[in-house]
């Protein structure tokens, strides 16, 4: 009894299944009311060919070497679409050597500098003892008095900063480790700097 009890449950169920999936709010047309803008079938979209699809070698990668000799264009005189054959790319030669970079620490620029300005030589000194968010200087023997009140100096962005006395900038020179050139800020004077 209980077997044919589980049969019948299990009919049921099937039927309703089936009697859902016959309904013709499922299967059939959509239902539209009456203020609903026709419906339009758009024609099919055919696929259209783009054109002749063009073949041309890649350049070489950076930093690999180079072929001895590019390669020879087919004999034909065109391609299978009927192109020309494309040109050999260009050969690529190596780069030029960079000029020396200017030096990239504070710590290249510590030490004793002669001084030349159009008054005549004086010594820097450039130490790597701070002095709040700047650096120690000290000048001996500059006829020039923005040069004689050198205090302080820094190294940003490839530049040398001299500061007097009180915060104002001295003078601006850029170089490398054994020689500076720029000018004084004030006059405007040229100024360098050699070990």
């Amino acid at each position: 009894m209980k077997i044919d009890h589980c049969l019948a449950t299990a009919v049921m169920c099937s039927a309703l299944a089936l009697g859902a999936c016959s309904s013709t709010r499922l299967s059939g047309p959509p239902v539209r009311s009456a203020n609903a803008a026709p419906i339009i079938e758009a024609p099919p979209v055919e696929a259209v060919p783009s054109g002749p699809v063009e073949a041309t070698p890649l350049p070489p990668v950076a930093g690999a070497p180079l072929a001895a000799e590019p390669m020879a264009p087919p004999t034909g005189g065109t391609d299978i679409a009927g192109l020309p054959p494309a040109p050999p790319p260009p050969t690529v030669s190596a780069p030029a050597p960079a000029a020396a970079p200017a030096p990239s620490s504070r710590t290249a620029m510590v030490g004793n500098w002669s001084a030349q300005t159009s008054g005549g030589s004086c010594r820097i000194q450039l130490s790597s003892s701070p002095a709040l968010d700047l650096y120690r200087a000290s000048a001996s023997g500059c006829s020039n008095q923005d040069l004689s009140r050198v205090n302080a100096w820094d190294y940003r962005d490839g530049e040398v900063y001299l500061y007097q006395t009180g915060g104002a900038v001295a003078a601006r020179l850029r170089g490398s480790s054994a020689s500076l050139s720029g000018v004084l800020a004030k006059s405007g004077a040229p100024l360098s700097l050699s070990r």
